[in-house]
């Protein structure tokens, strides 16, 4: 028997990168997706026991789709997708910015759910398949920021149930994974990003590592088909009236006595 093969989307930075570590640990052949392949992608999967690179723009579903079939002909054991890649930039509530929607519809919610399709289509596994979505505790806890961002994992998130139902055999299982803030975005310094990553029930920090737990266990499929996590410390409970990159901003501005 192989090993089991996940294949993790943007799987060489950030939390993708440390959900590929997770996968690498656990004995898992980890297909590190990566938008273009460079020497710092390299050096991470020779890091690994067991992993390779797989270059790909997202923004190019039918090159996506294909990348995904291409992969379910040759590889014995494919066990999971995840879906952890995204774009996000800011445009405002009042005005959509065209070409900020576009790139976010497409790469955020377009092309996964078709290589979500084209994998449960295609590969093989001995033990079911597993798709995981990230999407983002803004699914519960919305705000104006990131406009076309958050209306991009609204959409991929209203495809995690449908999957489950109708494209998912009896043995496979399609799971939402949502984080809150993780790590520093845009040009957090280091000071904004420790007050806005606390803006929570727990008041704590959520870790990289948490999510990636949170991925491997959703990986064995013992939730029932169609559910999604959120890992974040509570923060989706919260209603917030922005992002807390502005929020830790505005906290930083406001002086002590009017506080």
């Amino acid at each position: 028997m192989s090993k089991p093969t996940v294949l993790v989307t943007g799987g060489s930075a950030r939390i993708g990168g440390i959900i590929s570590q997770r996968f690498a640990r656990a004995g898992w052949h980890v297909l590190i997706h990566t938008r273009d392949l460079s020497d710092d992608v390299e050096a991470f999967v020779a890091s690994l026991p067991s992993a390779q690179a797989i270059a790909c723009d997202l923004s190019d579903g039918e090159a996506a789709v294909a990348m995904v079939e291409q992969l379910a002909s040759t590889v014995p054991n494919w066990r999971a997708l995840i879906n952890s890649a995204a774009v996000f930039e800011p445009d405002d509530v009042t005005a959509l910015d065209p070409a900020t929607n576009e790139e976010a519809m497409q790469v955020n919610a377009v092309t996964p759910t078709r290589m979500a399709q084209a994998f449960l289509a295609h590969a093989q596994s001995d033990a079911g398949r597993r798709v995981i979505h990230l999407t983002d505790m803004k699914l519960e806890n919305p705000n104006p920021d990131f406009f076309s961002y958050t209306m991009s994992k609204h959409a991929l998130a209203s495809t995690i149930a449908m999957l489950a139902e109708g494209a998912a055999g009896p043995e496979d299982r399609v799971y939402g994974l949502a984080p809150g803030a993780i790590l520093p975005s845009h040009d957090q310094t280091e000071s904004e990003t420790d007050v806005s990553h606390r803006l929570n029930l727990l008041g704590r920090k959520t870790g990289a590592d948490e999510i990636a737990e949170a991925a491997y266990f959703l990986a064995q499929g013992t939730l029932r088909n169609g559910e999604s996590l959120f890992v974040d410390s509570g923060q989706h409970l919260l209603a917030q009236p922005r992002d807390v990159i502005y929020l830790a901003r505005e906290q930083a501005n406001t002086p002590t006595g009017a506080r």
